[in-house]
């Protein structure tokens, strides 16, 4: 069985590779995902399952951005707690302004699956780069 933090850098690794039905495979079928505060994706907070994160999140981040991906660094695990410290990068298709805020992600992981996620990020560096502000 893979430990928590296995199962979170899986969830990074299919991202990456841009296989969205790997990356949900490892959520749990009522995850609960949060953007940050005063993130534009923050609209619907909290997304639930899967599905809405893919429409919510995944989509609309394609929609705004060429070449977004997470750039991972340091994780730390806890007990059912995996935290991830990187950094964003792409160029918003708005105004062709390139992005790398840091970033830390912070997961919950129930029975083998990812139960909740909660988004850190400096909001107005994509604001800015979306030509919100």
């Amino acid at each position: 069985m893979p430990t928590n933090l296995e199962i979170v850098q899986a969830l990074y690794t299919a991202f990456a590779n841009g296989d969205i039905a790997g990356a949900t495979a490892v959520m749990a079928d009522d995850i609960v995902w949060h953007e940050a505060e005063s993130n534009k994706l923050a609209d619907r907070n909290p997304y639930v399952g899967p599905q809405a994160v893919v429409e919510g999140v995944f989509a609309r981040l394609v929609e705004d951005f060429d070449d977004f991906a997470v750039e991972t660094g340091e994780f730390v695990a806890s007990g059912d707690t995996v935290a991830m410290q990187g950094r964003y990068r792409g160029t918003a298709k708005a105004t062709s302004e390139t992005i790398n805020p840091q970033i830390v992600h912070w997961w919950k992981v129930k029975d083998g699956k990812l139960a909740a996620f909660q988004q850190h990020v400096d909001t107005l560096a994509l604001a800015r780069a979306l030509g919100e502000v």
